[in-house]
């Protein structure tokens, strides 16, 4: 039939000068770093040349290898490009103004932040009117184990990859609330993973308290967080608890904004 194709076929529907960004952008949207095989049956293109797509994204720093040595993830470049397209103008006017909405409602300093290889990097933030605030600038970047919003991230990842992370995590105390034990970072994040929202009680900071919840995508994946936080001389971390149900609408709202 006239729709029948050959892989001959299908690999001609390709352009040559598009091979590359279809190939990040099957990397992409895996979620998950993935081996060339599993992208072959995504895009049909020769293994040969599909090698050679990956060793060039590989080397200009747009995919990386993961730690089992075999599986590919986005690389800085690539990341970089994600921080430089959600940060762009028309999107951070529109997610600003959802984010100055929740601030207001709750009365403390909220935030977006986006994970990155070392942790969580701060992509947007309003402050408090208060003149008692904890000064963490956009593009600040904070460890994952001890932040509500780190938490939220590490609670969205497969349990493999979340083993991975804690067998060579280094699980440096930072605050006087810190988990430094790994095995009770793990119930955290099995607790967080099932009510859905995550907390940091003077774990990055001292005197300071915060609470997370994440923005996903169409297919329900962690893109960023939503996150307040504030002195625990204004607001204890039961105090902020209180404000889940904002912070998930205003996520809600922002989940929306990425799949629109």
């Amino acid at each position: 039939m006239a729709n029948d194709l050959t892989s001959s076929d299908k690999q001609t529907q390709i352009p040559t000068n598009l091979r590359l960004l279809i190939l990040l952008e099957e990397v992409v949207k895996a979620g998950v770093p993935v081996t060339p095989s599993v992208i072959k049956d995504e895009i049909n293109l020769p293994k040969p040349t599909l090698h050679r797509l990956f060793n060039t994204a590989e080397a200009e720093g747009f995919l990386q290898r993961d730690i089992d040595g075999r599986s590919y993830s986005p690389g800085p470049r690539l990341r970089q490009i994600a921080v430089h397209t959600i940060s762009s103008q028309r999107v951070r006017s529109l997610r600003l103004i959802i984010l100055r909405s929740v601030a207001a409602e709750i009365g403390e300093t909220c935030n977006i932040a986006m994970p990155d290889r070392e942790g969580m990097t701060y992509l947007d933030r309003v402050e408090t009117h208060w003149p008692l605030r904890i000064q963490l600038p956009v593009g600040t970047q904070v460890p994952f184990h001890c932040t509500a919003s780190g938490k939220m991230f590490l609670s969205s990842l497969r349990p493999a990859y979340f083993n991975h992370y804690l067998e060579s995590a280094v699980l440096e105390p930072h605050g006087p609330g810190t988990i430094t034990d790994k095995a009770a970072l793990r119930d955290e994040i099995e607790m967080t993973r099932k009510r859905g929202y995550s907390t940091d009680n003077q774990e990055f900071m001292e005197d300071m308290a915060a609470v997370a919840v994440p923005i996903v995508d169409g297919q329900k994946r962690l893109m960023t967080t939503l996150s307040v936080h504030a002195p625990i001389q204004r607001h204890s971390l039961e105090g902020l608890i209180d404000h889940v149900d904002v912070l998930k609408a205003g996520a809600e709202k922002l989940s929306e904004q990425i799949r629109s």
